[in-house]
């Protein structure tokens, strides 16, 4: 196998740096973040950072990168309180990176894509019309890193929406059967596959398939 040190990384040229680091930790979620500013400027970014941290109360979080430039996202929610999480499927992928692109702080990034805005009843703040599964969030906490200037938001799911025919009796959600995608680093999307399902781990009791 190769073996890059500490140092080798370092000295690496920009690109191929973020290219390396951010494809080695594997698979990510692949979302979109909709949200919309006081004056009712709307807002959608792509993130790859989203995660599960809890299930009671229900929780994710994320990762907000150096504010020392305008992350009209972050502001958004710090103002408002409240933002949406729309899962990628594979027919937004090319309007969904696009998103990363650098816009001006009022420029909606629905205008500049076929991204469309969707609105459900009784929430003022924009999904994405088309994923199959969206959440609508609350900001709960923020804690500051400093070892490299980011910030890990805490949000609350507020509502929960998804097709139907995602879920499994037992609440699971195949979100294959939604052609959802994931990132592999920053560029890469790819369509995950459902393998097996296992039940609850038992210590000395073989691990058992629902499947098998």
């Amino acid at each position: 196998m190769t073996v890059i040190s500490r140092d080798d990384i370092s000295q690496l040229e920009k690109v191929e740096r973020l290219n390396l680091i951010n494809s080695c930790t594997g698979y990510k979620s692949a979302n979109l973040i909709a949200t919309k500013s006081l004056d009712g400027a709307v807002n959608v970014a792509i993130f790859s950072s989203i995660t599960h941290l809890g299930s009671n109360p229900a929780l994710i979080g994320f990762i907000v990168r150096p504010t020392t430039v305008p992350r009209n996202t972050y502001e958004n929610i710090k103002a408002t309180g409240y933002f949406t999480v729309n899962h990628i499927t594979e027919e937004m992928i090319t309007d969904a990176h696009h998103t990363s692109a650098n816009y001006e702080t009022g420029v909606s990034e629905f205008s500049k894509t076929n991204l469309k805005e969707e609105y459900k009843e009784g929430i003022a703040f924009p999904f994405t019309k088309g994923s199959p599964v969206q959440l609508y969030c609350k900001y709960v906490n923020e804690y500051y890193i400093k070892e490299n200037d980011t910030v890990h938001v805490i949000a609350s799911i507020e509502s929960l929406f998804f097709d139907e025919n995602l879920r499994h009796k037992d609440g699971w959600l195949q979100i294959e059967k939604g052609n959802v995608v994931a990132i592999n680093g920053l560029d890469g999307y790819c369509l995950p596959k459902l393998i097996d399902r296992f039940e609850y781990a038992r210590k000395d009791i073989p691990t058992k398939s629902f499947y098998k």
